[in-house]
């Protein structure tokens, strides 16, 4: 581990005064000058009051600045963190685990930590980190190498280190942690090594575990019952995206990811609680409140780790505090968030595997993986998938980055567990979406394509559909002004309509985004930033 520190007194002066409390974190809608936690705010909505940069001039947006990633991306990494920006300070997570603070205006970088993992480190899918949080004057990082860590947001200095869990077994930690009042919420990635996953909570002033809930009960525990044998040992269940806290109901929501192993479901028979589910546990001890399974007895990796969105709206007459989520299983779901009820689900893309819902939300299955194989839509993954939606509280939309028209052939296979390797018993084919020319020489996809999806809750009823030459892996931001902000594979970054999904204006950065845009503004005036292949650009309106 190593901090190189670029601090100069105008810079040290600038991070000095980023003194965060919890208040502020819960009251982020007063300051949307700045971006205090992963989704802006603690509701996921991904919604920013600000309105400088508006649908009639978003064409007038230029680049401001850029941050090139230092060192160089390794192989296997991906840029998929979420800045924060705090009085005038942007820190963002190279990846792996290489955190950087800049001057929000400028780029200019004030101090850089370059976290080393151990070679024990073990990812299925690339050497990544999606985000950091901050309490007071501390930043929180998840390691890959499965540790928490705590800098002096001021400095870059390292103030504690904590094991998470073990890299050897397959644990590592890539979630952007959540500041709930004076805990630090946080859980291991690792499911396709057989992990058994929990979320848990630390103590921000010295990385002390506080309390823990396993997401794959075990024996004693409600919900184990639902795993054969002793199949819950390497039942999965991992945490790799960040969740959802809502104070009037002193409620925290957290998405659970697959069932371990991934494809062959006749090991480990019954529903496989909580993989593939939402939790709402009280933050202060990690009791859980209530759970909904999206996909019971999940045989095709359709992970709930999607970002849990929390609205307040009217529902069929009358105000109703709502959980709204884009599954990776292709279904769109409305819940009651006090009580987990079900209160809507309808596919927002091709969905095959189940021919619908029942009453309750359980999926209606139409077969399983098997060794012949078995075509599903979506594919494996998803829908949708990590990256984030956005909601617009004055449009009633959810806008969800979706993949559509897209199918895996899965095969299941029986496999043995074996500490450190991966333990999936089985795999799915991935489609590279072919493509053709029309008649404007625009390359268009002839199957498997990536949207902007505008999902009126009421209905779970697309209301506009932003088309995209190839899938997507980014994440969405709202604002109060109407538009909405998105990126693509091939490397567009995009302003579109709220109210239409019109495209207001584009830009190409040269690599593929897969993390979610963030806008803060300094000086009266506002700037969007997004990471695209292996570096921060941000952007302004033209002077």
């Amino acid at each position: 581990m190593t901090a190189r520190l670029f601090s100069f007194l105008l810079a040290g002066a600038s991070i000095a005064a980023a003194q965060v409390p919890f208040d502020r974190i819960l009251h982020a809608e007063s300051e949307p000058q700045n971006w205090l936690t992963y989704s802006g705010n603690l509701n996921g909505q991904r919604y920013s009051q600000l309105t400088q940069i508006t649908p009639a001039n978003a064409r007038n947006l230029e680049l401001k600045w850029v941050l090139q990633s230092r060192p160089p991306a390794e192989a296997g990494s991906k840029y998929e963190a979420t800045s924060l920006v705090v009085d005038g300070v942007l820190y963002t997570v190279q990846p792996p685990n290489v955190v950087v603070a800049v001057d929000a205006a400028t780029g200019r970088v004030f101090w850089t930590h370059a976290y080393n993992p151990v070679p024990a480190a073990r990812l299925c899918c690339g050497r990544v980190n999606r985000g950091l949080a901050i309490l007071g004057n501390t930043l929180f990082m998840s390691t890959i190498d499965g540790n928490l860590l705590a800098l002096d947001a001021r400095t870059g200095n390292q103030i504690w280190i904590v094991p998470v869990a073990r890299p050897e077994a397959g644990y590592s930690a890539t979630v952007a942690p959540l500041v709930v009042k004076d805990k630090i919420i946080a859980g291991p990635a690792g499911g396709e090594y057989g992990i058994s996953g929990f979320l848990a909570a630390y103590d921000p002033a010295t990385g002390k575990e506080l309390w823990r809930f396993n997401t794959v009960p075990h024996p004693g525990e409600p919900g184990n019952e639902t795993w054969a044998g002793q199949s819950w040992m390497h039942g999965g269940g991992s945490i790799w995206t960040t969740g959802s806290y809502d104070p009037a109901l002193n409620t925290l929501y957290w998405g659970v990811g697959n069932a371990s192993p991934d494809w062959n479901g006749t090991v480990r028979e019954g529903d496989n609680l909580y993989t593939s589910s939402v939790l709402a546990l009280d933050p202060d001890t990690g009791k859980l409140k209530w759970h909904f399974q999206f996909t019971p007895h999940d045989e095709f990796d359709f992970d709930a780790t999607q970002v849990p969105v929390l609205a307040d709206a009217n529902w069929q007459g009358r105000p109703r505090k709502l959980l709204l989520w884009a599954n990776r299983n292709g279904f769109f779901y409305v819940l009651d968030r006090v009580t987990g009820e079900f209160l809507l689900g309808k596919p927002f893309v091709k969905v095959t595997w189940a021919t619908g819902l029942d009453a309750k939300g359980r999926p209606i299955r139409v077969g399983h993986a098997t060794p012949e194989g078995m075509v599903i839509y979506p594919e494996n993954q998803g829908g949708t998938n990590w990256y984030n939606p956005a909601y617009s509280p004055r449009t009633g939309l959810m806008y969800i980055p979706s993949w559509m028209d897209t199918h895996s052939m899965v095969t299941s296979r029986n496999e043995e567990y074996r500490e450190g390797n991966q333990y999936n018993s089985g795999g799915a084919t991935h489609e590279v979406p072919p493509l053709r020319a029309n008649a404007t020489n625009r390359r268009l996809p002839e199957i498997a394509w990536g949207a902007i999806q505008a999902v009126d809750p009421n209905t779970g009823l697309v209301k506009w559909q932003f088309k995209m030459v190839d899938v997507t892996d980014s994440g969405v931001l709202a604002t109060a002004s109407d538009v909405v902000f998105a990126g693509s594979r091939e490397g567009y970054f995009y302003a579109l309509d709220a109210k239409s999904g019109a495209m207001l204006w584009k830009a190409m950065t040269g690599g593929q985004i897969t993390a979610g845009p963030v806008t803060y503004a300094m000086d009266g005036k506002q700037y969007v930033s997004v990471p695209a292949g292996n570096a921060v650009f941000t952007f302004g309106l033209r002077e």
